[in-house]
């Protein structure tokens, strides 16, 4: 299972953990299926960053031949409320010397939940007909190679964060720009706010309210899993 994702693929209730830890839903997904997964993903990756991956990332054609899924876990932070625009937010890191790069940090963190809430959570990091594009990009790019791989998107998660002033106003056009494109396309929507909602907007996930438990990643595996059974049966060695 060949997995493109953002911080949710790898992030659990105390933090970031290493790709292969059998706690993670992309980890526990696999095994249900009988298989493994290998994760291509990085903190607020967007569908843009996915499809860079794959276009650019020489370890993630090696699997090309031999994978039996592919699940794109993107698209949901490009829903996030970004008050500066993404090249300059991602910009900060390359502030030198170092102190004007953490002042600068420090204060754009700070202004972020207020200017998410002034805004009303626009413009967000990704506008949602791009999130589509690049999606479908993969896609194109993939069954180029792999004409015949199952593909499953995974739509955009909810959140209940303080660094975004708990705004989240992008979500529903992306939602249905990407429900759409995955009914045009072939591919099998995943629609994970519905399994793990209650999780996040209780509270049950990472304080940062964001990120999910382990129930949470239990939950989102199993829900992946049984709609992945169903694509690879008949498979070879399924």
């Amino acid at each position: 299972m060949l997995v493109f994702g953002d911080s949710l693929s790898f992030h659990g209730p105390d933090g970031p953990h290493p790709a292969n830890d059998a706690r993670l839903w992309p980890n526990l997904a696999a095994a249900a299926v009988d298989g493994q997964t290998e994760l291509f993903a990085g903190f607020g990756w967007t569908a843009r960053d996915a499809y860079w991956s794959l276009v650019g990332d020489p370890r993630v054609w090696t699997h090309m031949p031999d994978i039996d899924a592919l699940v794109l876990a993107v698209g949901g932070m490009d829903t996030l409320p970004s008050p500066l625009p993404t090249y300059l937010r991602q910009g900060i890191r390359y502030l030198r010397p170092d102190w004007l790069r953490r002042y600068v940090r420090r204060a754009y963190l700070a202004v972020q939940p207020w200017a998410s809430r002034a805004t009303g959570g626009w413009p967000v990091a990704l506008p949602a007909e791009l999130t589509v594009r690049y999606l479908d990009d993969i896609v194109v790019a993939v069954r180029a190679l792999r004409p015949d791989v199952p593909v499953v998107v995974m739509l955009p998660s909810v959140h209940r964060a303080p660094a975004y002033g708990y705004m989240h106003g992008g979500r529903s056009r992306t939602l249905a720009l990407m429900r759409d494109w995955a009914d045009r396309n072939n591919v099998v929507p995943f629609d994970v706010a519905g399994v793990i909602g209650e999780h996040v907007l209780r509270g049950h996930g990472n304080p940062d309210g964001i990120h999910w438990g382990w129930d949470g990643h239990r939950m989102v595996a199993t829900a992946l899993a049984a709609h992945l059974a169903p694509l690879l049966a008949g498979r070879p060695d399924n």
